[in-house]
């Protein structure tokens, strides 16, 4: 395995004949990953308060409008909370506080 590419790639093949189950998760995958490229294109260079008050922003708007629940925020606070430090995971849980109040 070379990189998570070609780690990707080499799990859509189904092996003993049967059908590959995983090509709908293999799809939001490579979705997401092309996502994760396109948002750290967009924010290279940038200062960590930009980046926090763009997320910030597009949360808010997401949340005004109905796409964002507070079960997505919750989701999202387990996911990136056990790579925090102890700062960090106070300053995102007020954030997502703060969201939910919307």
């Amino acid at each position: 395995m070379d990189d998570f590419k070609s780690y990707s790639n080499a799990k859509k093949a189904p092996e003993n004949g049967g059908s590959s189950a995983g090509t709908a998760g293999d799809a939001a995958l490579n979705n997401t990953v092309e996502m994760a490229k396109i948002i750290s294109a967009a924010m290279n260079g940038k200062s960590t308060a930009q980046i926090m008050q763009t997320i910030i922003s597009e949360a808010e708007r997401g949340k005004r409008e109905g796409r964002l629940s507070n079960a997505d925020l919750d989701n999202f606070y387990a996911a990136l909370s056990p790579v925090l430090d102890g700062y960090k995971k106070r300053k995102l849980k007020e954030v997502i506080a703060r969201l939910k109040a919307i």
